[in-house]
């Protein structure tokens, strides 16, 4: 029984972080938060540009696969949508940052094309991107395609 002002749910949800490899989460630690950074990032000229997303990469001191995102207003007028966006790219990079190596940051900016774009298709072009950008092995991209059922 559970006690007061406590969900039933919450007796058998175990909030554990993962016991080995990358966890999956995006806290403030695996994001690049400071504008400095981003001006960095932009001056070093390593970027790969997608349908969806174009997809720049930073080498440096304290690399460690964090992610930066930008979404302008070329995408939508609207906040929603520039939200949405934001969230698609976020949520693809965190199902994908597991099979990621190196000491690199990244920053993802989205494109107009990705307000409609399927889900497999930004996964797809995702991993596209992080190999031309040399984030991922062929070994970890075979396994990747395998796990999110990207042909």
């Amino acid at each position: 029984m559970p006690e007061p002002h406590q969900r039933e749910s919450d007796c058998s949800i175990d909030s554990s972080p993962p016991s080995r490899g990358l966890d999956r989460r995006l806290s403030a630690k695996h994001r690049l938060i400071q504008s400095s950074l981003f001006t960095e990032t932009f001056a070093q000229k390593k970027r790969w540009v997608g349908r969806y997303m174009v997809l720049w990469r930073r080498s440096g001191e304290n690399a460690s696969l964090r992610l930066g995102v930008i979404t302008s207003k070329k995408i939508s007028l609207r906040a929603n949508q520039r939200n949405r966006a934001r969230r698609h790219l976020r949520e693809a990079y965190r199902n994908l940052r597991p099979y990621f190596s190196g000491e690199f940051d990244v920053l993802l900016i989205g494109r107009r094309n990705i307000l409609g774009a399927d889900w497999k298709d930004i996964l797809r072009e995702m991993l596209k991107l992080a190999q031309r950008a040399k984030l991922i092995s062929d070994e970890n991209l075979k396994k990747a395609k395998e796990a999110h059922g990207i042909g």
